[in-house]
């Protein structure tokens, strides 16, 4: 079973930068794509942004030119920096991770980390 732990997030003023990262750990497997997801206050979880295996990028309409994502194969991490934070941004932010072992395939999540924006 693949776990992720996430880091970086944080109380940050409307303009500021924060960088989150994730990183898998487990034995067997090959990850497939890697991303991440919010849930504000009140809101369902929604994609920010994720990574194929290749390094093809897709973004949420609302981040896109803000934010950016990438990974290390070699480490089985991902990162997202964010640049030009605002107050929607509030979140808690999960790191995802699709995965196969043994032929089979999963979805891995991490525990959360939450970044607050203040204007």
């Amino acid at each position: 079973q693949v776990q992720l732990v996430e880091s970086g997030g944080g109380l940050v003023q409307a303009g500021g930068s924060l960088r989150l990262s994730c990183a898998a750990s487990g034995s067997g497997f090959s990850i497939n794509d890697m991303g991440w997801y919010r849930q504000g206050p009140g809101k369902q979880r929604e994609l920010v942004a994720v990574v194929t295996s290749t390094g093809s990028t897709n973004y949420a309409d609302s981040v896109k030119g803000r934010f950016t994502i990438s990974r290390d194969n070699a480490k089985s991490t991902v990162d997202l920096q964010m640049n030009s934070l605002k107050p929607e941004d509030t979140a808690v932010y999960y790191c995802n991770a699709a995965y196969s072992r043994m032929g089979w395939r999963y979805v891995a999540w991490g525990q959360g980390t939450q970044v607050t924006v203040s204007s």
